[in-house]
Formats: structure tokens, C-alpha cells, sequence
């Protein structure tokens, strides 16, 4: 089933799994961006964080995930030695697997491995370690700290779990943490050195440490009494992005293998790049040089002109800085293919103004966005942009969805430290 000619290789994704706070799967998650639906919420008012009472939070809310059980998919002995962004990624990876309906045993288990990212990692284990550190001493914190805490736990379980000896690893460059998972599995397989990959990302961030750290950085949106329009990308009422959680991974195949097993496939991975801004720790480049480049070269990676391209899930967090940096890039990249005032094709949404920030799994989760505008022809809205800034001359299809073909989707995902990471899907074609 292998192809002797890296350079022929193509990759395809064969099955998806999700948990989000707009769905407990990837198909209610792809539901309910296609329905515009937020998923962000008051958290403040509950355990953990009401320990502390109102004033000390300035930002109340949270795209937390509601009403899921955390043994849908693992027993409830393995969940009590997880942290809860492996609880989520492990449970996405499950999803992943039963969806492709692919049977491990019959391939080389040196050739198939998993590549899944996170930012933070295990920070809630963290918090709750210090907490037993100060209170109790060193010799009760719990033998499972470091295990549940290691950015790289989500990775290593499916392996274990699936029986997957051949690449492994975790990518931790904060926001574009899976995207730089997904493109490296992509790049596996396209080289030769690997059949089938899992790849995605995961986060479990909704936390008093990082919301209360990211809330003194002044990042995240303070419009607390109306939760569900807090987000809102690209909208000059903006006001930061909202800390959220959640999971995707999706499984990778080389072609003709998905193809031997008549596997489903949803799409195709036909492009990838990543560049660094090297400008500054937090901020992006202001003029999107960075970003700019990773798009270009995703596309020379993809043998695709601009005008190829039919939709752009941007990164689009909704802070003032990052989203005038990323319209500047896709205007540089895509010229009159993104201007409205051209009369450009190209559509652009943020599906953050319904998740908010996953932070690590953010590009994992949007590419649910990118599959689903390819096969459904439909693309997801940019909720609560009620006004786009002074300058932002793109169709951010606004408020509602969009029918329209699209052929190629392009998923940007950008991190603090200057990281950019651009993906390109295409509607598979024999």
C-alpha cells in the first residue's frame, strides 16, 4: 500500500472527533457553526473560581464546555489520572479512530503514530499540585503529577492506546499548537515515513490560572453581561479574545491506503507552511509580514494560485491587534481576490466569535470549519460582526452562513512568539 514515491504521496482525513463547547462531537460542533450558535458562558460564578469572589475577576466568562460527561468515552478509573486536556484530547482521538473505522492490526504499527499539540498542557493538574505543595507538603502531591501534567500526555496515551510504534510527538507553540501537529503528521506521511497519523489538539485551559493570568495581560474581552457577543472578530467594538477549551484530532491516511479499505474521506490535506514573525513575544507583526509568508507558502506548497483559494477560517481572535494584522496579511496575500470593494470571491469567517480561544487546539477545532465548508458547501459565519473596523475591506460573511462551493479552505493559525502556521484543504478528487 506504499506509495515508493514520496514526492506522489497524497494525504487525505478519513475521520474526526471532537469535544467543544458547541458540541460533545465533531458533527454537533460543525452544527452548531453552521447555526451561529456561541458557546461562551458566565464561569465566575462557579467552583473553582467563585472561591474568590467578583472582585477580583474583571472578566467574567469563559467558553467552557457544558453537560459532558468526562467517561463518555474513558472509564472513569483512567479519567481520575488524567488532567483535562488529555480527558478531551484522548476522547477526540477515540472519536477519530471509531469514525475511520480503520482496524490497526492489519497495518505496520512502526508507520502509524500520533502528533497531537497542546499549549499549556496539563495546567489545571499544575494548579492543583502548587495548591497541595503549599497546603500539605511535598510528599502528598500525587504519584500521577508529572504524567497528567506533561503537555505531550495526549500524544503518548493514544499511542499506547492504539498500539501506534512509529512517529509520536506534541507540539507546544502556544496558539498554533495543532496546526503545527497537524501540518508535521501531514508532512510524515507525504515524505514516506509514516501511513496513518493522528493529529490534532487539545486544551483544557478554562482555569483560574490562565484566566486570571491572560485577564492581568489586559487579552481577554470584558463584555460581561452579554456572554454569547463578547467574541467578535473583526468588529471595531472588539474588545480581546475569550479563554476557552476543547479538542479535535482527525485521522490522516495516506491515499491509496484509505482508498484499499474504501475508508470515507472527508478531504484532502494539500498544503502546508509555517514562518515565525521574530518580531515580538506576544504582539504580532503589526504589518502581517509573518503571517503573510506562511500563506504564501502553504499555497507554493499546494501548486495553488491566490485565487484558488474559495475560504479562509482565520485565526481571528478578536483582539485589536491581531485581527488588523491578519486582515493585512490575507489583503497582501490575496489582493483583489479579498477585497470586497473588487468585487473578490474569497470569504473569510472566524468561528472563534462562537468558540472563543482554544488556545492550543484552536487550529484542530477550526479545521472541523474547513472540512465541513468543502463537503456541505457552506461556509460558517463570523458571529457578532455587526461592523467591521475602519479598513477591513473583506466578506467575513457576517452574522449568518454562506452557501458556497468551496473547492480549497485555508486555515490559519497564528501563536504567541511570533509562531504562524497556514493549512490548506481541498475537496478530494480521484
Amino acid at each position: 500500500m506504499v506509495n515508493s514515491s514520496p514526492s506522489k504521496r497524497r494525504v487525505v482525513i478519513t475521520g474526526m472527533g471532537a469535544v467543544t463547547n458547541l458540541g460533545h462531537d465533531a458533527p454537533s460542533t460543525w452544527d452548531a457553526m453552521v447555526a451561529g450558535r456561541s458557546g461562551i458562558s458566565r464561569v465566575v460564578d462557579e467552583p473553582p473560581f467563585n472561591r474568590w469572589g467578583h472582585d477580583h475577576w474583571s472578566v467574567h466568562i469563559a467558553g467552557a464546555i457544558r453537560g459532558w460527561d468526562e467517561a463518555t468515552r474513558l472509564e472513569k478509573r483512567e479519567t481520575k489520572r488524567l488532567d483535562r486536556f488529555a480527558i478531551l484530547g484522548i476522547s477526540a482521538a477515540i472519536e477519530a479512530v471509531e469514525d475511520s473505522k480503520i482496524d490497526f492490526s492489519k497495518y505496520d504499527p512502526t508507520r502509524s503514530g500520533a502528533v497531537i499539540g497542546s499549549g499549556v498542557g496539563g495546567i489545571q493538574t499544575i494548579e492543583m499540585g502548587l495548591e497541595t505543595l503549599l497546603e500539605k507538603g511535598p510528599d502528598r502531591l500525587s504519584p500521577f503529577t508529572v504524567p497528567r501534567l506533561m503537555a505531550n500526555a495526549v500524544a503518548g496515551d493514544v499511542s499506547i492506546r492504539f498500539g501506534l510504534q512509529g512517529p509520536s510527538s506534541s507540539h507546544t507553540t502556544a496558539c498554533a499548537s495543532s496546526g503545527h501537529s497537524m501540518g508535521d503528521a501531514f508532512r510524515l506521511i507525504r515524505s514516506n515515513r509514516a501511513d496513518v497519523m493522528l493529529a490534532g489538539g487539545s486544551e483544557g485551559a478554562v482555569s483560574p490560572l490562565c484566566l486570571g493570568a491572560f485577564m492581568t495581560m489586559r487579552a481577554l474581552s470584558t463584555r460581561n453581561d452579554d456572554p454569547t457577543r463578547a467574541s467578535r472578530p473583526f468588529d471595531r467594538y472588539r474588545d480581546g479574545f475569550v479563554l476557552s477549551e476543547g479538542a479535535a484530532v482527525f485521522m490522516l491516511e495516506e491515499l491509496e491506503q484509505a482508498k484499499a479499505r474504501n475508508a470515507t474521506i472527508y478531504a484532502e490535506v494539500v498544503g502546508y507552511a509555517a514562518s515565525s514573525d521574530a518580531s515580538h513575544i506576544t504582539a504580532p507583526d503589526p504589518n502581517g509580514s509573518g503571517a503573510a509568508r506562511s500563506m504564501r507558502w502553504a499555497l507554493e506548497d499546494a501548486g495553488l494560485a491566490p485565487d484558488q483559494i474559495d475560504y479562509v477560517n482565520a485565526h481571528g481572535t478578536s483582539t485589536p491587534l491581531g485581527d488588523k494584522a491578519e486582515v493585512a496579511a490575507v489583503t497582501s496575500v490575496f489582493g483583489d481576490h479579498a477585497r470586497k470593494s473588487a468585487s473578490g470571491k474569497l470569504l473569510m469567517s472566524s468561528t472563534k466569535s462562537m468558540t472563543g480561544h482554544c488556545l492550543g487546539a484552536s487550529g484542530a477545532v477550526e479545521t472541523i470549519a474547513c472540512i465541513g465548508a468543502i463537503r456541505h458547501s457552506v461556509v460558517p459565519p463570523t458571529i457578532n460582526c455587526e461592523a467591521p473596523d475602519d479598513g477591513f475591506d473583506i466578506d467575513f460573511v457576517s452574522q449568518n452562513a454562506r452557501d458556497a462551493r468551496v473547492r480549497y479552505a485555508m486555515n490559519n493559525t497564528f501563536g504567541f512568539g511570533g509562531h504562524n502556521v497556514t493549512i490548506i484543504f481541498g475537496a478530494y478528487q480521484a
